[in-house]
Parts: structure tokens; C-alpha cells; sequence
């Protein structure tokens, strides 16, 4: 009877290998919870992309292809058509002026001109838009720096100034000390 009792002791659980059971099991069922999810996720990924894998859409996308290849194919076959098109002037045929207006194509035409020669720098303006925040704030940090260096320079300005009061202060005595030395080395020979 002792051996049977001391087995049901071994059974019982303590508390704190109760709480350990526990939290393993907490853990298992929180691995399984993201292997879980992660299924669902990849589910959800695939249904997402199907779409574009789907037979109907790559059809629609096969046709557009056949038509871009099919007018780039006439393009080809016309090309020396279409060369000889470009080399004519298309002023005179489908431009037509009355005489009255000829002042005003002339001033149009070298307006646009001028236009088109500043077209680019006109593009960089507006291209710079967007940064010209940071820029302004870029050129305010600048400001700032360069006020402190100049107070920094008057600082040093007005501290060169003093030195060289003082210099002048400590040459003048230095001088006239050694003029009165000279004036008393006179009177007494040595």
C-alpha cells in the first residue's frame, strides 16, 4: 500500500508544473493560431492575384499586343510613304493664310520661337516648384549660420581692438620708461 500511494503522490501534479503544463499548452495554441493566419493570408494573396493570372485577362492583354503589332507592321510597310510625308512642308497645304493675317503669323511664329527656346528653363521652373520649401529652408538655415559667424567676427573684431589698445598701451609705457631710464643712465655714470 505504501508503494501505491507514494505513486498517486508522484501523480498529483504540484501547482507549479500545473501552471508550466499550461503554458506550453497557451503556447501551442499560439503557434497554431499564426500558422493559421498566415494560411489565411496566403489565401487572401492568392484570390487577390488570380485576377491577373485569370486566362480571360491575359486574352485581353494577348489582343492589345496583336493590335499594337499588327498597326507597327502597316507603320513599317509605309514607311517610305509616310517619309515622304514628313518631308514636305505642311504650311502651304494645310495652313492656308489670308493676306491680311500674314503680320500676325509673323509675330505668332517668332513669339513662339522664343517660346520654344525658353521651353526648357520654363520646365526646370516648374519642375523646382515642389522644393522650393526646402530650399527656403535651406537658404533660412544659411541666413542664421552666417548671422552667427558675424556676430562671432564682431566678437573677435572688437577683441583685436582691445589688443592692440593694449599693445599700444604697453608699447608707449615700455617706451617712455625706457626713455627716462636713458634720461637717468646719463645723469649717473656707472
Amino acid at each position: 500500500m505504501a508503494l501505491k500511494e507514494m505513486l498517486d503522490l508522484s501523480r498529483r501534479r504540484t501547482p507549479c508544473f500545473v501552471k508550466l503544463s499550461e503554458m506550453e499548452q497557451i503556447a501551442d495554441l499560439e503557434a497554431e493560431i499564426n500558422q493559421k493566419n498566415l494560411k489565411i493570408e496566403i489565401l487572401q494573396l492568392e484570390k487577390e492575384t488570380a485576377d491577373i493570372a485569370h486566362p480571360f485577362f491575359l486574352n485581353q492583354k494577348y489582343e492589345i499586343l496583336q493590335d499594337m503589332n499588327r498597326h507597327l507592321e502597316a507603320v513599317l510597310k509605309e514607311k517610305k510613304t509616310l517619309r515622304q510625308r514628313l518631308m514636305k512642308p505642311l504650311c502651304q497645304e494645310n495652313l492656308p493664310i489670308e493676306a491680311v493675317f500674314h503680320r500676325y503669323v509673323v509675330e505668332f511664329l517668332t513669339l513662339a520661337v522664343s517660346f520654344i527656346e525658353k521651353l526648357e528653363s520654363h520646365l526646370q521652373t516648374v519642375r523646382s516648384i515642389p522644393q522650393i520649401p526646402q530650399t527656403m529652408k535651406n537658404l533660412d538655415n544659411a541666413l542664421a549660420k552666417i548671422d552667427l559667424l558675424v556676430t562671432e567676427v564682431e566678437e573677435l573684431a572688437e577683441q583685436v581692438l582691445k589688443w592692440r589698445e593694449l599693445q599700444k598701451g604697453i608699447h608707449c609705457d615700455s617706451f617712455q620708461n625706457s626713455k627716462s631710464d636713458h634720461s637717468f643712465s646719463s645723469l649717473n655714470p656707472i
